[in-house]
């Protein structure tokens, strides 16, 4: 395994003249980052098998959408909460120990998520499965912060970010295959016990990474009484004005993107008519989008600065996504729009670990970027049931309720940016 992801991340380098930085990071900057790309890979996979099965189970069990929504949620409020503790934990406990505690968490209960019987079943086998969602990214994003040169900070955690494109690009493919071949009824429940195979990241991490530097040497410093490790300060004077800022930026980036995320496949079935392969073609323009955007956001960060790039991939969002949802285009035009906004809604997110990373001090920084990331995950965790709950009861079309809700995250996005430092660039050593 080590050697596949490694030598597939070298290869991304070969071509672009810029892209060269990977060859110049040491043997343990690799392997974190091979690491750091694969885990998110996969927390993608298991977390898009909901949004694909969707369709089936709305037809099976003749769940409404509002059930759906409230099903998504509960995932996204609990990945919130197993954010926030996986960050604690990090700064007590260790990274790399977390990180795997996490990916143990969230394959066991996508597994078990198959086996549900019940929309009441799945609704909590899911909702337990979000507490490693949420803390996998936490943890890893931290990790990778930490270890990565403050140079290459900002293309390092932009690459490991474009990694939920591919999750989210084989889960699209595993389920096409799936649902050709296997009867409904049994086809949703292969693809999330599919999510049991990403455990066997587990070994490759506890055999090749280890915690970083910085984060050992700050321990050493709280044993010492020269610094406070206390998960609570982020609220404490001084660090409460970036903690609420940096929380509610978050929420509108998150509430934007699930908005959309969750009802994507089930907008194109219902709405547009699509089959489930005709939908695929529009979900991988969109994939696709995201990716380039991913890898793209990731040196218009470092170039333009954290918070001019949020702005620019908010606004350019909340433009495309009002008219992929709202104007009346045609499937062509869809099509084609389908990449830049996946390019824009994905690529605002290139920064956001190095951003949090830099926004808080040592000893806060897993509780800091826990809590603010995952705060913003779960209050925006409320847009896709509240799509589902303006289409249900106000009888607006599921396209509509979409656009609107999106198109209120990003504005939240770009008005909160301009609120927040610039940290491009900052040295953690000194943090």
């Amino acid at each position: 395994m080590k050697s596949i992801l490694e030598t597939s991340l070298t290869r991304a380098s070969d071509a672009p003249a810029e892209g060269n930085w990977i060859r110049t990071l040491d043997p343990n900057e690799k392997r974190t980052l091979a690491a750091s790309f694969a885990g998110y890979g996969v927390d993608s996979f298991d977390y898009y098998t909901l949004p694909l099965v969707t369709p089936i189970l709305l037809s099976l069990w003749g769940m409404s959408k509002t059930e759906v929504g409230l099903i998504g949620t509960s995932t996204l409020v609990a990945s919130a909460i197993g954010g926030w503790a996986a960050g604690v934990l990090a700064d007590r406990y260790g990274r790399v120990r977390i990180l795997q505690l996490t990916i143990l968490i969230f394959t066991i209960f996508t597994f078990i998520c198959g086996l549900s019987r019940t929309p009441e079943e799945l609704l909590i086998a899911r909702t337990l499965q979000g507490l490693g969602f949420g803390g996998e990214w936490a943890v890893g994003s931290v990790l990778i912060a930490e270890t990565i040169k403050p140079a290459y900070r900002g293309k390092a955690v932009g690459l490991v970010q474009s990694s939920w494109a591919v999750g989210w690009g084989a889960a699209v493919l595993v389920s096409l295959a799936l649902f050709t071949f296997l009867p409904p009824e049994y086809s949703w429940r292969a693809m999330f016990m599919l999510g049991l195979l990403p455990a066997l990241l587990i070994l490759f991490i506890r055999r090749s990474l280890r915690d970083p530097d910085i984060y050992l040497q700050t321990r050493a410093a709280v044993a010492r009484g020269e610094r406070s490790s206390n998960f609570l300060a982020i609220f404490k004077p001084g660090v409460l004005r970036t903690t609420l800022l940096a929380s509610l930026m978050f929420t509108g980036m998150q509430g934007g993107y699930y908005a959309i995320g969750v009802w994507l496949p089930t907008f194109l079935k219902n709405e547009r008519h699509l089959t489930v392969l005709g939908s695929g073609g529009y979900q991988f323009m969109f994939i696709v989008g995201s990716f380039i955007g991913y890898l793209c956001g990731a040196y218009l960060s470092d170039a333009l600065g954290r918070r001019r790039a949020f702005m620019l991939f908010a606004a350019c969002a909340g433009a495309l996504v009002y008219a992929y949802t709202l104007l009346p285009i045609t499937d062509g035009v869809m099509l084609v729009l389908g990449f830049p906004l996946g390019f824009f809604m994905s690529g605002m997110f290139s920064g956001a670990g190095a951003f949090l990373s830099e926004l808080f001090p040592n000893e806060l920084r897993g509780s800091g970027q826990g809590f603010c990331y995952n705060f913003g995950r779960g209050i925006g965790a409320t847009f896709p049931v509240l799509v589902g709950v303006l289409s249900d009861r106000l009888h607006m079309s599921l396209g509509s309720a979409i656009g609107i809700c999106a198109a209120v995250a990003y504005v939240i996005v770009v008005v909160v940016a301009m609120c927040l430092p610039e940290t491009s660039g900052r040295d953690l050593r000194r943090n």
